[in-house]
C-alpha cells in the first residue's frame, strides 16, 4: 500500500480526495456545456454617423425615427404615440427599399425607450438598424 500503515482498531483519519476531484470535474463539464446557452440574446445595431448613412442610401429609402428629449417619437416626420407607433412603423417599412431603420435620439433620452424602439423596429421587419446622434444644432433626423 502507498500510504501510512494503520492498525485495524484505529479510525481512518486520512482524507480521500478522489470523490472530491470527481465531483469537481463533473461540475466543470456541466458549466462548460451550459455556458454557451447562458449568453444573452440581443439586437445587433450598426452605430454610424449621419454622413455615412446618407452615403449608402438616400434618406427617402430609409425609415427615420426621431426620439426627442421629452419622449415624443416621429417616424419619417410623422409624430406618433404609443398606440399608433407600430402601425406607422410597419407602413413605413413596407415602402422602404432596404428595410433600414435609423434611430436618432438625444443624449438625454432614456436607454429603455431607445431599446423599445429598436425592438419594435426589428419585430416590424427591419433588416438593418442604425443609431445616430442628432446634429450639434439639434435638428438631426
Amino acid at each position: 500500500m502507498a500510504g501510512p500503515q494503520q492498525k485495524d482498531e484505529e479510525p481512518i483519519t486520512a482524507i480521500n480526495v478522489t470523490p472530491l476531484v470527481d465531483v469537481c470535474l463533473v461540475l466543470v463539464i456541466i458549466f462548460m456545456a451550459v455556458a454557451p446557452m447562458a449568453v444573452t440574446l440581443g439586437i445587433k445595431v450598426l452605430e454610424t454617423r449621419r454622413s455615412n448613412a446618407e452615403g449608402k442610401a438616400s434618406v427617402d429609402e430609409n425609415v427615420n425615427i426621431r426620439i426627442t428629449h421629452d419622449g415624443a417619437i416621429t417616424v419619417n416626420g410623422t409624430r406618433t404615440d404609443g398606440v399608433t407607433f407600430r402601425g406607422v412603423l410597419s407602413t413605413a417599412l413596407v415602402s422602404s427599399k432596404d428595410k433600414m431603420v435609423i434611430v436618432t435620439a438625444d443624449a438625454t433620452n432614456k436607454v429603455g425607450l431607445v431599446v423599445e424602439v429598436l425592438d419594435a423596429s426589428k419585430q416590424a421587419g427591419a433588416l438593418k438598424l442604425a443609431v445616430m446622434k442628432p446634429d450639434s444644432e439639434g435638428g438631426g433626423g
